[in-house]
């Protein structure tokens, strides 16, 4: 893999597939209360559940909403499967030169990279980690920090709009992968990829694109 960049991944939909957790999770606390799931769907994937709840539920059932969201997600964590291409992509990035920013809590996120059987890094930024989620790029500048490296001088792996815009945001080179948005919706990134198989080759010819 191209390593003349660290490289940062999100999560969800990015190295894994938590769809299934992640709709199963949001339609029950959604019908309990009824709230319509599908328009949450729309807009969840890469946020943090304490920025998407207030949105939707009425102010007084935020607090217990999450109470419950954190819990179904975590008891549905084995229903995660590796991304295409993820095990190989982890396998050939040295230790230090690559982090994970996520939009979910620390406990959750490795339950799910473990529940899909990948090895986790040692610069890991959970949800309670910063003060501001995705799109905000807070997250992705603490990361490049914590590796000592430019934001700049990163690629950045994601899969939602907010993600793509945080990633931009930092000033970084950002490969999307096409897997909970239709790459329309991914238009900002600097390359849109199927699965993480082509990640080598979108990675190369982004920075060869910036570099020009």
């Amino acid at each position: 893999m191209n390593m003349d960049r660290s490289v940062l991944f999100d999560i969800d939909g990015t190295l894994v597939d938590s769809t299934e957790a992640v709709t199963t999770s949001w339609r029950t606390v959604a019908a309990r209360y009824g709230v319509a799931a599908d328009a949450i769907l729309r807009v969840c994937h890469g946020r943090r559940d304490e920025d998407v709840v207030p949105e939707f539920f009425p102010p007084e059932a935020v607090a217990s909403v999450l109470r419950e969201l954190a819990d179904l997600e975590l008891s549905y964590a084995h229903l995660v499967r590796p991304i295409p291409g993820a095990t190989t992509a982890l396998t050939m990035i040295t230790d230090g030169r690559w982090a994970v920013v996520t939009s979910g809590s620390r406990r959750l996120m490795t339950a799910r990279m473990r529940g899909a059987g990948l090895r986790t890094p040692s610069i890991f930024v959970a949800a309670e980690d910063v003060r501001h989620g995705k799109p905000d790029p807070e997250g992705y500048l603490l990361a490049a920090r914590q590796l000592d490296v430019a934001a700049a001088s990163c690629v950045v792996v994601e899969d939602s709009p907010a993600g793509v815009a945080a990633g931009k945001a930092a000033g970084a080179v950002v490969v999307a992968l096409a897997t909970t948005h239709a790459p329309a919706e991914l238009a900002l990134a600097d390359a849109v990829i199927d699965d993480l198989h082509e990640l080598d080759r979108a990675i190369s010819t982004s920075v060869h694109r910036a570099r020009r």
